[in-house]
């Protein structure tokens, strides 16, 4: 398929990047604001190799170009390749990958059988232990469940797992719907907020140390996996929550004041993720670090945020790059050029 787009004759032109943002998620924000960085990577930078194409979706699934409403199956039609700066549901759990695979739409990110692992806590967890790969100890419980009646569930859970621990909806970014819980109360709180995030909610053990994250880049200045440099999270908050990540509640130290053998134990695990989930293009994944126990997986961005707040543009201007050379170098490597 790169070869056919290659040789049409799409590099004798402007090539028409078509960024796909916001989405029926409860990311939508979020993804408004990925996709706005990327359309200005494009016209800062990039304008003598790429067109921008501003492409919205809305709330609702209706997708949006120049003002007009269009059918997804047309997207072909209006651009030549897309940029999926969408998160969470839809955008990040394989849908919207598969539709993509279908017309034959060269995309960025990964795609849809590892977006949708990648996309499923319960599972990614799984696949890593198989793997060898440390995560927090965790339960599934059905969202269903939680609906039917609530206080037996958190009772039940009250009961039999250690606290605290971390409620989060097993499909879910951004850390919506997620927190620490340490009495029963809580418990039925967070429960009854994970249940309207999806089917299936996620229960871990909660391992107090340090939290951190690694972005991971396909083919980047000659490497097959560039491991960007490890950032430190110091949350104002109890942990690195949806206030701490877009609200300013957070430090985050670009390099980390980590020992080099701990940064490059956390890069190292990083590409193994990437790799283990059949991840591609760019990928970014978050740990804690306990002080005896060593370092855990707590879980993995298929498509990480790309906004000025967000971490992988941080870690790009620590190595002296930017998310001008990100998008022209995802594109190329898409593309096959």
């Amino acid at each position: 398929m790169k070869d056919t787009w290659y040789n049409s004759g799409i590099m004798a032109r402007r090539i028409k990047v078509g960024v796909v943002r916001g989405g029926p998620s409860a990311e939508h924000d979020v993804s408004m604001g990925t996709g706005a960085a990327v359309l200005r990577a494009i016209t800062d930078k990039l304008e003598d190799s790429y067109e921008p194409v501003d492409v919205l979706i809305g709330k609702d699934g209706t997708w949006i170009i120049a003002g007009q409403e269009v059918s997804p199956q047309d997207c072909h039609r209006h651009f030549d390749i897309a940029w999926n700066a969408l998160h969470g549901t839809y955008g990040e759990d394989g849908k919207i990958q598969s539709l993509f695979e279908a017309f034959g739409m060269p995309f960025t990110g990964t795609r849809s059988l590892g977006s949708a692992i990648g996309m499923n806590k319960i599972l990614t967890k799984k696949i890593l232990k198989d793997a060898g790969v440390k995560s927090p100890y965790w339960k599934e419980i059905a969202s269903k469940d939680v609906k039917n009646d609530p206080a037996e569930v958190a009772q039940a859970l009250f009961t039999s797992f250690l606290l605290p621990a971390v409620v989060k909806p097993a499909q879910s970014g951004s850390s919506v719907g997620v927190a620490i819980v340490r009495t029963k109360d809580e418990i039925l709180m967070a429960l009854t907020e994970a249940a309207k995030h999806g089917d299936v909610i996620l229960v871990e053990e909660f391992i107090p140390g340090i939290e951190a994250t690694c972005g991971v880049i396909d083919g980047f200045r000659g490497q097959e996996l560039y491991a960007l440099p490890p950032i430190e999270i110091v949350p104002k908050n109890d942990f690195f929550d949806y206030e701490a990540k877009y609200a300013g509640k957070s430090e985050e130290i670009v390099p980390a004041r980590f020992p080099l053998a701990t940064k490059r134990e956390i890069e190292n695990l990083a590409k193994a993720v990437h790799k283990i989930l059949q991840l591609r293009h760019y990928s970014r994944t978050d740990f804690i670090i306990h002080p005896r126990r060593g370092i855990y997986v707590l879980e993995t961005k298929t498509l990480p945020g790309m906004a000025d707040e967000s971490l992988i543009p941080k870690a790009l201007r620590a190595v002296g790059s930017d998310i001008h050379e990100l998008v022209d170098h995802v594109i190329k490597l898409e593309l096959g050029v």
